[in-house]
């Protein structure tokens, strides 16, 4: 009776920061700052991914995915936050809503997937640098790249569909910034108790999954490099590693803080800063990461200046 007379809501509203936040201009200055910085960073990185020929290698690839990823999960929530700034309802449909968790999902699920296929490609390179180029070849980076786009594609289509199926009885405020999956859970008056455990196995697959993946393959690393003599392969292989180690960090440490705390300790507030931290701070410390600490990005960013300056001295040489 309870489902027959509830009637599924066709828009939300979602609660963005509190109003002395929005009367205030600092805020919106500061996520404006780091969105056009984030967007600018990974456009940066992808663009010298493709020209330079010296970035043309399997882990330049994956990084180019990592930016991707970025780039979209930014577009997908950013203009909404800022929305809210803006106007004082800030609507969205259950279309809407439905999409919006797909892309961030989607985005969320093969970040996941792709650093533990990074910490793989950092394996070989470092445990078997003579059957690197055999190992993650092409063909092999394509397939892997394949995989885990499919994967988290199928898993965000699993939940916006199941979410945007719900019935909405009791509210269609969420109180949070952009559309999730537990904010509609908790208006929605359908019985979602087997949903929960498709929530809990996916967590696994896709949270331990590659975590364990990624322990085992710096574990042996870890073995690899204590066994080195020479200080220069010493040096490069923590070079190649601690830009992946530090976005690892990252990234789980802001999921961890999201996903992983008692429900005792949430509140509104900190997940609306949190969720700030890992949809736009994340992606614009990724490509400082991979730049400020990798000689050949920067040794790409200093010839493309070149060139530049070059072209343009050559045009105005009579």
């Amino acid at each position: 009776m309870e489902r027959e007379n509830s009637t599924s809501a066709i828009e939300f509203v979602l609660v963005g920061f509190p109003h002395e936040m929005t009367a205030n201009s600092v805020p919106i200055a500061v996520i404006l700052f780091i969105f056009i910085a984030a967007l600018l960073g990974n456009s940066l990185l992808l663009f010298l991914i493709h020209v330079d020929s010296a970035l043309h290698t399997p882990m330049y690839f994956f990084l180019s995915q990592l930016s991707f990823m970025d780039l979209f999960q930014l577009l997908a929530v950013v203009p909404k936050i800022l929305t809210g700034f803006v106007v004082q309802k800030n609507i969205i449909s259950l279309a809407g809503c439905g999409a919006q968790i797909f892309f961030i999902l989607t985005m969320g699920g093969a970040e996941c997937l792709l650093l533990a296929v990074m910490s793989y490609d950092r394996y070989v390179a470092i445990c078997n640098p003579l059957q690197y180029p055999v190992l993650m070849n092409r063909r092999t980076c394509l397939i892997m790249t394949s995989g885990f786009w499919l994967g988290a594609c199928l898993d965000a289509l699993i939940h916006s569909v199941y979410v945007m199926r719900l019935h909405y009885c009791r509210s269609n405020v969420i109180n949070q910034l952009f559309c999730e999956v537990e904010a509609l859970l908790k208006l929605s008056c359908s019985d979602i108790s087997t949903y929960e455990s498709v929530v809990f196995l996916s967590g696994v697959i896709l949270l331990l999954g590659p975590s364990s993946v990624i322990l085992a393959s710096y574990i042996q690393i870890l073995s690899t490099v204590l066994r080195m003599r020479s200080a220069k392969g010493l040096r490069k292989a923590f070079g190649t590693c601690s830009s992946h180690l530090t976005v690892v960090g990252l990234f789980y440490g802001a999921t961890a803080f999201v996903y992983m705390r008692p429900s005792s300790y949430h509140s509104p507030e900190q997940d609306k800063i949190a969720s700030v931290f890992y949809t736009m701070v994340t992606p614009m410390l990724n490509p400082l990461i991979y730049s400020l600490r990798n000689r050949e990005v920067l040794a790409a960013i200093k010839k493309c200046l070149g060139l530049r300056v070059n072209h343009s001295t050559a045009q105005q040489t009579p």
